[in-house]
């Protein structure tokens, strides 16, 4: 059984991460971290979640000795708790999303102490997806535009998606072309015809929208569409629970969900 800590345990996602982990036969939840002020802090975790007690309090430190610390949280939180993974010798799974050049740094420094799997989208279709979206790009060829649509609830802070970012990434491999080269995000004025070549990246903020990704390639013609809907945050924490369980006994190192799903 492997022993998770869970940060921004209270969260949006933290609680589904509690309740789907505490239902997991393979994973015992040991460490609940919530920030300092949050009115579950000191509660029994399981109450928090509604459930029974778990004998886990919700703090603002480590217990219980984790073999894997979780994190959906800011790329601000994300930064210390890297730090306190690599200094105690714990296994990471991160999907927080909006991380910049600081962050990755960290990671891939902190990958060479620790095991860790990075990605902006834990969900298992998605990640097909990615592995799809550069595969028909390098089969239709250059003749196809490329364009990539986003869309999410309106409390999203970042755009375009962490995920929309990995689409262009694995679109770029697949046809070997650096994306700070083609991409295009968003469009506007009297002078936006498209230019061969490009990748049009675009992000919608609506509603309550879990996440919703469409890519689409098109020519004079035809348009093949490829798209993935999640319709709740279930689809992320199952992925996310996965990559905890695959991180046991692994070398340390930075791992994708590529990794966790397809052994690459």
């Amino acid at each position: 059984m492997v022993k998770v800590a869970i940060l921004g345990a209270c969260g949006r996602m933290g609680r589904r991460l509690g309740t789907l982990a505490h239902q997991d036969e393979h994973l015992q939840v040991v460490c609940a971290i919530e920030r300092e002020g949050h009115e579950d802090r000191g509660k029994d975790y399981g109450r928090a979640l509604g459930l029974a007690d778990m004998g886990v309090k919700v703090g603002p430190t480590l217990t219980g000795h984790p073999q894997v610390i979780i994190d959906f949280t800011t790329p601000e939180s994300t930064t210390a708790w890297v730090e306190q993974a690599r200094d105690n010798g714990i296994a990471l799974v991160i999907g927080t999303t909006g991380l910049g050049d600081r962050e990755l740094d960290l990671i891939r420094s902190a990958a060479h102490q620790i095991p860790i799997v990075q990605a902006p989208n834990m969900s298992v279709g998605v990640n097909l997806l990615f592995r799809l979206v550069g595969q028909v790009a390098k089969s239709l060829g250059p003749e196809y535009d490329i364009e990539i649509v986003e869309a999410h609830h309106r409390f999203k802070k970042d755009a375009p998606s962490g995920t929309a970012l990995g689409l262009l990434s694995s679109i770029c491999d697949g046809i070997g072309c650096d994306a700070r080269d083609v991409a295009v995000f968003g469009r506007e004025g009297k002078s936006a015809e498209r230019k061969k070549g490009q990748i049009g990246v675009h992000a919608v903020r609506v509603g309550d929208t879990v996440g919703e990704h469409t890519v689409y390639f098109g020519t004079l013609g035809e348009t093949v569409t490829i798209g993935h809907s999640a319709h709740s945050r279930d689809t992320f924490v199952l992925g996310a629970l996965r990559a905890a369980r695959w991180l046991e006994g692994k070398a340390a190192g930075l791992y994708s969900m590529q990794d966790v799903l397809f052994g690459d």
